[in-house]
Order: C-alpha cells, then sequence, then structure tokens
C-alpha cells in the first residue's frame, strides 16, 4: 500500500491526482442533486460566445465534442492518472530513471484523449437516438425541449418519429432563439450539424407542425 501511495505522489501521477479529486467530489454532489450534469456546459446563450471558445468549444476543437463537458473531463482526468500511474509503476519496474518518468506524461495524455475519444463516440452511438429515422428526416420537425435551458453549448429535445416511437435528440440555440427555449416549450428542428450530432432549433408555435396529426408536439 505504502509503494502504492508512493508511486501516486510521484511524477507524473501526482499531475493529476488533484483533478482526480475534484472529479470525484463532483460526482458526488451530482449523486445528491445538488448540480446538475450540464453544469460546466455553461447557462443560457447570450450571444457572448459565437465561436463556442468555451470548455465545450474547446474540447470540440480537440476532436472530443458530442458529449457533457463534465463527462468528458472526468474521462480525460480519471484516464490520464491511471495511465500516468501505470506508466510510473512500468518504468520503474525496468530500472528506468527521470527521463523515462518524464516520457510517460504525454504518453498518459495521448492513451487518455484517444480513449476519450472512442468511449465519447462509442456514448454517441449507443445513446437513444433516432431508429430508422435519418438526422435529415429530423429536420423541419417540432420537438419539445426537455431540459431546463438550450444554449450554444448545450440541450435536448424529444421528437416524435414517423412510427410514434420519441426520439431524444441534441439540440442548440443561438441569441434571442435560446432565451425562448425552456423544459416544457415547443422548437422547430431547422437545421443538423453533423460534426457536433446536434440540431438546430428556434422557438416555434406547435399549430405550425406540418405533420398530419395537426402539430401536436410530443409528451
Amino acid at each position: 500500500m505504502s509503494e502504492f501511495v508512493r508511486t501516486a505522489m510521484g511524477f507524473p501521477a501526482n499531475l493529476f491526482g488533484f483533478g482526480l479529486v475534484v472529479v470525484l467530489l463532483y460526482w458526488l454532489t451530482v449523486l445528491v442533486g445538488a448540480v446538475g450534469v450540464d453544469a460546466l456546459d455553461g447557462g443560457e446563450d447570450t450571444g457572448a460566445d459565437p465561436a463556442g471558445t468555451g470548455p465545450a468549444g474547446a474540447l470540440a476543437a480537440a476532436g472530443l465534442g458530442g458529449a457533457p463537458v463534465s463527462v468528458t473531463l472526468s474521462l480525460l482526468i480519471s484516464i490520464s492518472w491511471f495511465a500516468s500511474l501505470s506508466g510510473a509503476v512500468l518504468v520503474e519496474g525496468a530500472g528506468g530513471g527521470g527521463l523515462a518518468r518524464l516520457l510517460v506524461l504525454p504518453a498518459a495524455l495521448l492513451a487518455a484523449w484517444t480513449l476519450t475519444r472512442l468511449l465519447v463516440r462509442l456514448s454517441a452511438r449507443l445513446a437513444p437516438r433516432e431508429t430508422g429515422t435519418s438526422h435529415r428526416d429530423l429536420v423541419g420537425r417540432v420537438c419539445v425541449i426537455r431540459t431546463g435551458h438550450v444554449s450554444h453549448r448545450f440541450g435536448q429535445a424529444e421528437i416524435t418519429a414517423d412510427d410514434g416511437s420519441a426520439v431524444l435528440v441534441q439540440v442548440r440555440a443561438r441569441g434571442e432563439d435560446a432565451a425562448g427555449l425552456g423544459a416544457g416549450s415547443t422548437a422547430l428542428v431547422f437545421d443538423h450539424d453533423p460534426d457536433g450530432g446536434f440540431f438546430h432549433v428556434m422557438p416555434c408555435d406547435p399549430v405550425l407542425d406540418p405533420r398530419p396529426d395537426g402539430g401536436r408536439p410530443p409528451r
């Protein structure tokens, strides 16, 4: 046990140790309901960050978009810590010196980025999305917002597919469009972003839904 603690407190695992503690505390607060999973995704869109230069935008630029910021950062920090700890143990077992330990750091970061990207993409594939319905088929439909707010970084909505199934999708909105959307409000899906894996929406009166069901929103 003392050997494990010594390695965990040594370079490079100690660089990620504090972050790992923060991750554990964060998810404990999520479990007790003190904060939401989307707490790090930002608040309502004010239009001040049109390029998405916040945490979500930075992660998307690094190829890690498609999941809540808290989930992605938790994976990055946890995997980095485990990879650096494992690398330090292997280096020490092989009799490596300080230079070898130094090389563990970029190797751990690369491993963390690769595995996190793989897990984020896998979770996106496994997430409940449209079944038998393409993204293009959902553009032009009316949806119901299922999150407390929608911004250019965060939001989910429910759409009823042709087969009657409920589809939960990621949505985004900006400026006045975002300010007019909240849980239970209706919105029009007017575009799809294949890179980000989300739909662009705007406030809409459900009676404008062109579907033959009379525009009744999904419940």
